[in-house]
């Protein structure tokens, strides 16, 4: 499947700010059955200098320098992937979880692909003992990895309440898991700290999420979003397996992935500082259109 997708955010400002410096990830990645065909990023007002990295986990980043004077920012990125997967049968045989837990420990390489890497407490993702408990519910003795995240996905989507008011990025973990209410970020990082609470690691993701309105209904421009799901170590045979915890659906050929880290801290597709005062107004709009 091919895909094109649009993905705006535009800054408004109250008073004129003189300065900014961005870094924008939002090229989306080559690799785990999906392969970028082309990508740019149209930037306004026009940036003094725009420099390209790498970071440690291997997602494009882009350093991007504004010296002109303006009260509007607009990023423009506009993107080609294609995707081939197959859906991940939730019933496949998998190492018992205990047994990940004590490999991921003794793994050999401190890489970004190591899964030592995910199993540490993140600021956003802190391990704390109610959450452990609440994860630890999906993996009775010796059951299988793949079975235990597919349960605690479907719990999530099933004990929590999407509302896009609930929380910001602020919003602390606890909060989040005593209300049981957020969006797609807070649902990631609870499984996160889950399952890092039991020793299993596992990184978060973001990237965007096709959506197909009701039949007999329009697409509407710039409905689609930004989304965020979790990644799974589950043993070096099977490797890394998304689950979306917001919809309980494990990964396939309607998630495209932009870049992944341990938090949502990792992998912000545009952050930086500003020099200026009073207020700013955010708006977003993502679009996610079938090519072929």
């Amino acid at each position: 499947m091919i895909y094109d997708i649009r993905h705006v955010t535009t800054y408004a400002y109250e008073s004129p700010v003189s300065f900014a410096r961005c870094s924008l990830r939002l090229e989306p990645r080559s690799g785990d059955g999906q392969q970028l065909i082309s990508h740019t990023v149209e930037i306004r007002p026009r940036p003094a200098e725009r420099a390209v990295r790498r970071d440690f986990f291997g997602t494009h980043t882009e350093s991007v320098l504004i010296e002109t004077a303006h009260r509007n920012l607009r990023i423009d990125s506009r993107s080609r992937v294609s995707i081939s997967r197959n859906a991940l049968d939730r019933s496949l045989p998998s190492p018992p979880w205990e047994d990940i837990r004590d490999a991921s420990f003794e793994a050999n390489s401190l890489g970004p692909a190591s899964p030592v890497g995910y199993v540490f407490a993140s600021s956003l993702a802190p391990v704390q003992a109610p959450v452990t408990a609440y994860a630890a519910a999906s993996f009775p003795p010796r059951g299988g990895i793949v079975a235990g995240a597919a349960d605690l996905m479907r719990r999530i989507r099933n004990d929590f309440r999407y509302d896009s008011k609930a929380t910001v990025i602020s919003t602390p973990l606890r909060e989040v898991f005593e209300k049981r209410h957020g969006v797609c970020q807070d649902f990631a990082h609870v499984m996160i700290a889950g399952l890092r609470g039991l020793g299993l690691p596992a990184a978060y993701v973001s990237g965007y999420l096709r959506t197909i309105p009701p039949a007999g209904q329009p697409r509407l421009q710039g409905a689609d979003a930004t989304h965020a799901w979790v990644s799974v170590w589950c043993g070096a045979e099977i490797g890394w397996i998304g689950f979306d915890p917001t919809n309980d659906v494990t990964i396939a050929n309607d998630h495209i992935i932009l870049a992944v880290g341990r938090d949502f801290s990792d992998v912000s597709p545009v952050d930086g500082i500003i020099v200026g005062s009073r207020k700013q107004k955010l708006n977003v709009a993502v679009d996610v259109v079938l090519v072929e």
